[in-house]
């Protein structure tokens, strides 16, 4: 089944092409890496792929769904998203237990809703597989930023999502708090009945376990895109970069080095 399929998708904001004739087929089960530095359009295309943005040019199907033909706010709950714009919406007097549980009805900031059992036992099963279960009473806005993205990515899973989106979701995080989150990243992608997943950085070393394919982005455009260790090479991530690297992996994780001598 195809998750997801982009044609010849453009997004041209104010005369700028944030995204240039980007083609991409994404098939159930597998686990994606978008990776490129800064400004490359990573975002931009996670943003069309929860169908928060429409392509200025070509198609985007999701789901099945033609963005464009589709009631998005039908689509919408059908795709989980964790993100930074996203944990800025979230109240921060808002408790932990009520952010994931929240997500049911795709709100943030409980109000008057009405949530059957079934709901409240799965937040706890989502709090408890992200590990943060004994935040359940806490407020969001006194977690650490590890503790936000764990909650925000049970939040993501709620509804039971077809397609995972996680943008840069170890980004801020210190050396402890991102190995133990690409650790539980890991668990998830590794799971054969956790869904199709899209995680967007620009660090190599924040790449988990189980990840399958990666697509590398620069200035918009697309640079490569297929296979993990197909695409993931040191010829195509220094283009990708603009800088000399050195590509390597142990244990299933991935690292990169500049090979330039500094000079002095």
């Amino acid at each position: 089944m195809t998750v997801a399929q982009l044609e010849e998708v453009s997004i041209v904001r104010s005369g700028a092409r944030l995204l240039d004739s980007i083609s991409l087929v994404i098939k159930e089960h597998e686990r994606w890496v978008v990776i490129g530095p800064n400004g490359a359009g990573k975002t931009t295309m996670l943003q069309v792929l929860g169908a928060q943005m429409h392509p200025t040019l070509g198609s985007a199907s999701l789901l099945g769904e033609r963005l464009g033909a589709v009631d998005v706010f039908d689509l919408r709950p059908r795709i989980g998203m964790a993100s930074a714009a996203l944990a800025d919406r979230i109240p921060k007097s808002e408790r932990v237990d009520d952010v994931v549980l929240s997500a049911a009805y795709a709100v943030t900031g409980r109000w008057r809703e009405n949530y059957e059992d079934r709901d409240y036992a799965r937040a706890q099963r989502l709090m408890a597989r992200l590990r943060v279960e004994h935040l359940a009473a806490r407020t969001f806005g006194t977690l650490s930023e590890g503790e936000r993205k764990r909650v925000q990515i049970a939040r993501a899973l709620m509804t039971d999502p077809e397609l995972l989106l996680l943008d840069e979701p170890a980004a801020g995080l210190d050396l402890a708090g991102r190995e133990a989150l690409v650790g539980t990243l890991g668990e998830l992608c590794l799971d054969p009945k956790a869904p199709t997943t899209v995680l967007v950085t620009h660090h190599v070393e924040e790449i988990p376990l189980g990840i399958t394919h990666a697509m590398l982005l620069k200035q918009g455009r697309m640079v490569a895109a297929g296979p993990l260790a197909q695409t993931m090479t040191t010829s195509l991530m220094s283009y990708t970069f603009d800088l000399p690297l050195e590509i390597s992996t142990a244990g299933g994780r991935w690292a990169a080095r500049a090979t330039y001598r500094p000079r002095f």
